[in-house]
Parts: structure tokens; sequence; C-alpha cells
């Protein structure tokens, strides 16, 4: 017997009305353009006719006890056989007489080949086959997002119909239960600088007509915002602690010297604020590092050459020197402040003036302890990192 070329993966849950249509699509296409395939149905806990249905037209079911899309697709991609696999939803929506697009590219050399449905990419759908609000804003909106953010070269980043190679399913190890294990593969691929490919399909309206559609506009959109945030620091932590930081210097620039532009004089409040945007800023810069660190050492990001060198040229050593620095410098401004204090022989001060001196080394305080928390956190981080 000819080795299995394609796997086609079916994730269900009573899907009765159009599996057996999908099913016969995908062994049309295969026989029609000679690609030796099989057919799993991963089955999440079905109570319809749909087991029967699979098995009477020849596909292997695989049984899925945990609920959950990116479970019932990670255990039939698992007991895939064959060196690409093809996965889609079984609802009718996506045709699989398609499949050769997918097989070609994927012959090719691509690593993950994607589906769009979106006119930009090539695509069509079909009237009624998404809803407005997912048409002409979910899509495109993440579809965008995920373009600056994780570079990714699509245009459909929610397109249930792609083919990859089994060996790239093994080396991202995809962590996601739920819907947001489509959009995990497309980063993880992305970031891990794999071979993708696009190709454009036709989206026919869904063809159930037992059961609503499993997804969940504004529940299932929250979730892929919230995974893509979590996926990326740089986007969470740091760039908005480089606004903030940048905020405080600004802050402080003009309110030590007491500068007045256009009858507005910027003076201790404005360095209260300062000092805010700084400490929270930094904090944000801090956290940006520490998530990083640990996400590679989790393989969930690829490694990063930039941060590697950092680290070399600033060691735990010389991080407890700069903060130890910054203390000191913090404490001395402080022992000013109180020495006013003593100088009047405790009384009443000029707070325009003492302010001056407070603020910032209070500030110089949080700052120096906060860089000395990190470093030894960082530290802990880097022995499981290496």
């Amino acid at each position: 017997m000819e080795p299995i070329e394609l796997s086609v993966v079916m994730p269900c849950l009573n899907e009765a009305d159009t599996l057996a249509v999908c099913i016969e699509k995908a062994k049309t296409a295969m026989a029609e353009h000679g690609i030796v395939g099989e057919i799993i149905v991963a089955d999440n806990g079905s109570t319809d006719a749909s087991l029967a249905i699979a098995n009477q037209l020849g596909a292997r079911v695989i049984n899925i006890a945990e609920r959950g899309y990116g479970v019932a697709l990670r255990g039939g991609i698992e007991a895939a056989l064959g060196r690409f696999v093809i996965m889609g939803d079984a609802d009718d929506s996506y045709d699989f007489l398609e499949i050769p697009k997918f097989v070609t590219e994927l012959r090719n050399g691509h690593d993950l080949v994607m589906g769009c449905r979106l006119p930009t990419g090539g695509g069509t759908v079909k009237q009624g086959a998404m809803p407005t609000l997912h048409r002409w804003w979910g899509n495109p909106m993440f579809s965008a997002m995920v373009r600056t953010m994780f570079k990714a070269p699509i245009h459909d980043v929610y397109c249930g119909l792609r083919g990859f190679t089994k060996a790239l399913f093994q080396q991202l190890d995809l962590r996601c239960t739920g819907m947001e294990f489509a959009t995990e593969m497309v980063i993880k691929s992305s970031l891990f600088g794999v071979r993708i490919a696009e190709v454009p399909i036709t989206l026919h309206p869904d063809g159930r007509e037992s059961h609503e559609p499993h997804l969940r506009t504004f529940s299932d959109g929250w979730r892929t915002l919230r995974f893509f945030m979590l996926y990326s620091p740089k986007w969470l932590f740091l760039l908005p602690g480089l606004v903030m930081s940048l905020c405080g210097v600004i802050s402080w620039a003009l309110a030590l010297p007491g500068i007045t532009i256009s009858d507005i004089t910027f003076d201790a409040h404005t360095l209260l604020f300062g000092s805010l945007f700084l400490i929270v800023g930094y904090q944000s810069i801090l956290f940006g590092a520490l998530t990083k660190l640990f996400a590679i050492g989790e393989h969930l990001l690829p490694e990063d050459p930039r941060l590697t060198k950092l680290m070399h040229i600033i060691p735990l050593e010389r991080a407890l020197f700069v903060s130890f620095c910054v203390l000191a410098v913090g404490a001395c401004m402080l022992l000013a402040a109180f020495n006013q204090w003593r100088v009047v022989a405790f009384g009443h001060l000029d707070y325009s003036v003492t302010m001056r001196w407070v603020v910032p080394g209070v500030t110089m305080v949080a700052l120096g302890f906060q860089t000395l928390l990190a470093s030894l956190f960082i530290s802990v981080l880097g022995l499981k990192h290496r």
C-alpha cells in the first residue's frame, strides 16, 4: 500500500446535517487528484448520527472526551498518519473540493498554508456565509493585528481551512484548547519563521439546520484579543512602558527647573505626576523583559538575540551595582531634604523647594529597588532559560 500523504481532520460536535457532504467532497478531491489520504473525524461528544455517518463513509473516528475546539483538533491531528494535514470545519461552509490548492503549496515546501476567505487576499464570501460584524470588522481587524504584531503574511487569521505539515504541528507545541488554537498556530508559525503561504478560497453559508454555529462573537473575539496581547510582551508591556517613561522624563525636565510656558507653570505637582509615570512605566518595561524571558524558557517564543546580548552585557553583578547606585542617589536626595527640615528646627518648609528633593529621591529609591528585585528574578529565569 502507498504511504498516506494527506490526513484531512474534521472536528465534529453534532454535525449530522453536513458531515456526509464534507467527507464526500474530501474523498472526491483526493481521488480526482491522485492524493493518497485519509479522513479523520475528531468527535467531541456528538449525540446525533455523526458517528454512524463517519463510519459508514469510511472515515476514521477519533473520540475526544475533553470538550474544546482546540482539544478536538489536537487529538485528530495527533492521530493523523499523513505527512500533510488539512483541517476544516464539518459544517459545509468550507469546500473540501479545494483541498488540492493546499496540497500543491505543501508539496512546494511550505510548512503552513492558510486559506483566505476575505477579498483582500483574493477570497470570496458568499451571501449570508459570514455575519456582517465578522466580515467587515472582526476578521479584518484581527488579521491586521496579527500582521502588525507578529509579521504574519496572511489576510484571514480566523480561516479554519488550512494545511500544514505534521512535523510543523509537532514542532509548535500548541497549548490552547479553545478557538484560540487556530490563531496560536498562525502566531507561533510566524514567530518561529516557518514558510507560510496563503491560497484564496470560497466561504459558503453554514449548512447546518439542527443547531446554531459554535462560534460566539464577543466571547471568542475577546479570547483572541487576550491571546494576542499575552503572546506579545512588546505590545502589552514594553511599548506602553516606554511611552509612560518618556512622559515622566518630559515632566521632570519641565518641573525640576520650574519652567513656565504661556503662563502655565510646571511645579511640584507636575513632578509628582512625572514620578508616577516613571515608576509605572519602568515597572511595565521590567514586566515585558520578565514575560519574554519566561516565554522563551517555556518555548512559547523563539530566542531573541538582542535580549541574549543584553543579558551578557548586563549580568547580575552589574545590574546589582546599578541598583545600589540608584538607591544611593535617591537616599542622598532624601537626606538632603531631611537636612532642610533640620535647618528650620523641624518647622515649616518651602514645599516648592523641598519637594524637588523629596519626589526625585523617593522615585530613585523605588526605581533602584525595582531594578534590584527584577535583576534577581531575571537571574532565576536565566537559570531555567539556559
